[in-house]
């Protein structure tokens, strides 16, 4: 049995939740072994995220089960919590207590504020990737999909959070699993952005 832990946060980008919620569950579904994913915020209440949805969470800070995997998503939001005392000290605290602490986009700015990310290396937003280099004590890996140091799994932006969700139920589960839940998802990035006109209209 595997546990996920995805944190919300007003601002949180929705996909960088959402896709690794997708592998995960599906993950779960297909390995029929008791596996679960919550979602976790800092209160009870609806979260209003970067482009307007809105989640209500599973548990609190204060009332969720034992987690294997922590992810830390993303978005505008970041900038905001990264000063928010609770929701770093949680995040600090979390990471020691799960076997995997992964991230997408600018969550890795939270999780060098928490500690978890200082003096490792980590991918990030393309667009944040000097600022978070410049605060120093991280090494930031440019153009790279998602970055593996340790424990802890870092992704760039946005859809790059399923890459790395994929590649975290390969590593637990086997790769043949993860190959399972990227057809079930039917995820086939190639090529990313085609420009060909279809051949069947």
């Amino acid at each position: 049995m595997t546990a996920y832990g995805l944190l919300l946060f007003e601002g949180a980008e929705e996909l960088d939740f959402v896709g690794p919620w997708e592998v995960f569950t599906s993950s779960a579904m297909i390995r029929a072994q008791g596996d679960t994913t919550v979602l976790i915020a800092e209160r009870r209440g609806l979260v209003r995220c970067n482009k307007g949805m809105r989640v209500l969470p599973d548990h609190t800070f204060d009332d969720h089960p034992p987690l294997d995997v922590l992810l830390v998503p993303g978005g505008n939001g970041t900038r905001t919590e990264v000063t928010n005392p609770v929701l770093i000290e949680w995040i600090r605290k979390a990471s020691t207590q799960v076997a995997w602490t992964t991230s997408v986009c600018t969550g890795a700015l939270l999780l060098h504020e928490a500690g978890a990310a200082r003096g490792r290396r980590v991918a990030t937003h393309h667009a944040f990737e000097d600022a978070l280099q410049a605060r120093g004590n991280i090494t930031v890996v440019r153009d790279a999909r998602y970055v593996v140091d340790g424990e802890l799994v870092t992704s760039q932006g946005v859809s790059a959070g399923i890459d790395m969700a994929l590649w975290l139920v390969g590593r637990l589960h086997g790769h043949d699993h993860a190959r399972a839940v990227r057809r079930y998802i039917q995820y086939e990035p190639a090529p990313p952005c085609p420009t060909d006109e279809p051949t069947a209209r």
